[in-house]
């Protein structure tokens, strides 16, 4: 019966191919949503080994955070751009997971990641994420959790008001968009533990400072950034 299935999707593959979303290559067998050589030129930051990247420094002198990293780079117009695009606007949630996945096993090579207790992904407003039906960054969350074995909690960080686009703001304006936007439900859950906090695109830091300083509120808190991708602008 699975021959039979890769059979027929073979054929049905010959009419109408799927196509990586990066370079626009038809995918082969065994390949989903990005081929294979996309995935090995994916542009690694390698920042989950050392400990004075530059996404850990866009938080120096602003919030206390242990550790940070993101997993790969890209500039404006880029083909790995279209990555992150068909995750968040295109409803790929299965991408973003897959692609979690892959970053967690790059974590776990890390000492830096060794002693995370819970993953949080930044949350959306309730509207915006039914208007988008996911949240793209819990779901590659849930890729990483999946590989670190650790549990992801998406109901102690919250969005109490639904911000504007961040994407023509400079720093100080995504700053003042999210200043007062998050809050906390339950916040002794995260005492004494070592919170890895998950977004998709880290570009000024903005959103994730706004996070983390409502985190390291809670007695013996800890906060350490872990993103998919770095806008390098």
């Amino acid at each position: 019966m699975n021959l039979l299935k890769q059979s027929i999707s073979d054929v049905l593959g010959l009419f109408f191919p799927e196509l990586c979303v990066t370079c626009g290559k038809r995918l082969v067998s065994q390949e989903t949503f990005v081929c294979l050589n996309c995935w090995h030129d994916l542009p690694a930051t390698n920042f989950h080994l050392k400990q004075d990247n530059k996404v850990a420094q866009l938080f120096w002198g602003r919030v206390d955070i242990s550790a940070a990293t993101a997993f790969f780079s890209y500039k404006k117009g880029s083909k790995y751009q279209q990555l992150i695009h068909f995750v968040k606007y295109k409803g790929l949630k299965e991408l973003g997971y897959e692609t979690g996945r892959k970053f967690g096993l790059q974590l776990l090579k890390s000492p830096l990641f060794a002693e995370i207790d819970v993953l949080m992904p930044v949350p959306l407003h309730p509207l915006k994420e039914k208007k988008r039906g996911f949240n793209q960054s819990e779901w590659i969350a849930r890729g990483i959790a999946e590989v670190l074995k650790k549990p992801l909690d998406t109901k102690t960080l919250y969005r109490k008001e639904y911000t504007s686009t961040q994407t023509k703001r400079n720093r100080y304006e995504r700053w003042q968009n999210v200043e007062s936007v998050f809050g906390l439900n339950g916040s002794e859950v995260i005492e004494n533990k070592h919170v890895l906090l998950i977004d998709d695109v880290v570009t000024t830091g903005a959103t994730l400072e706004a996070c983390a300083i409502h985190l390291l509120k809670q007695p013996r808190t800890k906060v350490s950034i872990a993103t998919l991708a770095y806008a390098d602008i």
